[in-house]
């Protein structure tokens, strides 16, 4: 049977970034809708600044609310459905907590109880403010939350492993209260995947929420190693993808491939339309995968100031709305595509990270490490590649309700 892969984009605003909810425009907001639905594309990403939406513990604006129930609205005009992100939390390089949990009322993000609380109630209110909308996909808990947990953040959240997971579960009950029945996820960046002493681990992402996020950016050392045009930085999108199926405990769940983009100047802009193709051809075959996400749709105005250089130029579109070359290139591939046929790989490596629970060994999986290395060599030969974790690579039934019928080798700790 064909299968359907979603493609859509992370909003940010042409105007303002998301600084626009202070001076929310919804002409502005249908302008870039439109310049949006034009590639082609099927849903959107977006974030609401939770300061701006929760300024108190115990306030959640009402008017805020409304406005992003606008957003969801206008997108639905233009036959796109919508994603939810909560926590912000983090975004391009800047933080956003409510002056409740910083400085004079410093206190845990994922451990104080009074804060779980006032989170549970944000997201629960997110959740129920969108609830009964037909183009409504659901929350992610927030973007990336999980670098506040630990190094190198520069004033970090401290928090087990056995605590984060607790958090996780206690966030995305929150958000199915709200909303029940829709597929609420969560997301952490990749030393989640790639660091074995992070907190939030692969385990945590591959089995809990309705589906497993990732984010591919291959500023993380894997361009600055093997270059713009390397075999591993075009296949990595597809390696975290592959890796991410390895933890899960359920063969069929879905992968959201919900981050992934062609930051300068790792990615040369002119070379950046060949990147997004490679990237694309690579991943959107992938079994299981739910979606693919570009980051972002419109570039951020270089009035604003203080991003990261690699920030500014990641858009699909100017913040004229004049589609880019990568624009062009995804929405070609989209256009061209069209349903595929998947076939799920039938070889896979085995993967030692230590226990799976905790993957303290999971630096394996990193760029440079010894597995990464492996798979890349493997799957840049032609073969699609699978991940097997070792404790299972000699379990029969569970290889085959994956369609692995070889395992190779085993990178070992």
């Amino acid at each position: 049977m064909p299968v359907i892969v979603r493609f859509g984009v992370n909003y940010t605003p042409s105007r303002g970034w998301f600084h626009h909810w202070l001076d929310f425009d919804p002409d502005d907001i249908r302008a870039d809708l439109d310049s949006i639905a034009g590639l082609g594309l099927d849903h959107i990403r977006v974030f609401p600044l939770w300061p701006l939406f929760q300024p108190n513990r115990t306030l959640i604006r009402p008017k805020a609310l409304e406005q992003l129930g606008m957003l969801v609205d206008a997108a639905a005009e233009h036959g796109l459905d919508v994603a939810v992100d909560g926590l912000q939390g983090h975004l391009s390089s800047f933080d956003f907590l409510p002056s409740w949990m910083t400085t004079w009322h410093r206190r845990n993000l994922f451990s104080d109880p009074e804060v779980i609380d006032a989170q549970e109630r944000y997201l629960g209110a997110l959740a129920g403010a969108l609830a009964g909308r037909h183009n409504f996909l659901g929350l992610c808990v927030g973007n990336e939350v999980n670098q506040f947990s630990g190094d190198p953040h520069p004033d970090p959240d401290r928090v087990t492993t056995g605590q984060a997971e607790h958090w996780l579960r206690r966030m995305l009950a929150a958000c199915d209260r709200g909303a029940p029945g829709l597929p609420h996820v969560h997301a952490s960046y990749d030393a989640a995947w790639y660091d074995g002493r992070h907190p939030f681990t692969p385990a945590h992402s591959a089995r809990i929420g309705a589906m497993t996020t990732v984010h591919s950016w291959v500023f993380n050392g894997t361009a600055q190693r093997y270059g713009p045009q390397g075999a591993a930085t075009e296949l990595h999108a597809a390696y975290v993808v592959e890796l991410a199926k390895a933890w899960a405990d359920d063969p069929a769940r879905p992968v959201w491939l919900q981050e992934v983009g062609a930051p300068a100047p790792y990615i040369p802009p002119e070379q950046a339309a060949d990147f997004a193709w490679a990237t694309l051809a690579a991943v959107a075959d992938c079994a299981g995968l739910w979606g693919i996400t570009w980051w972002c749709s419109h570039d951020v105005d270089r009035a604003l100031a203080d991003f990261p250089e690699l920030e500014y130029g990641l858009g699909l579109l100017t913040n004229a709305r004049e589609v880019k070359p990568v624009g062009e290139a995804l929405a070609r591939f989209i256009r061209e595509r069209g349903p595929g046929a998947v076939t799920p790989p039938r070889t896979a490596l085995v993967l030692d990270a230590g226990d799976a629970e905790t993957a303290p060994g999971r630096g394996v999986c990193a760029p440079g490490g010894a597995f990464f290395e492996s798979w890349m060599r493997v799957a840049s030969g032609g073969l699609r590649v699978g991940v097997v974790l070792a404790h299972l690579a000699g379990d029969a039934g569970y290889l085959a309700g994956r369609g692995i019928g070889e395992v190779v080798g085993s990178v070992a700790l």
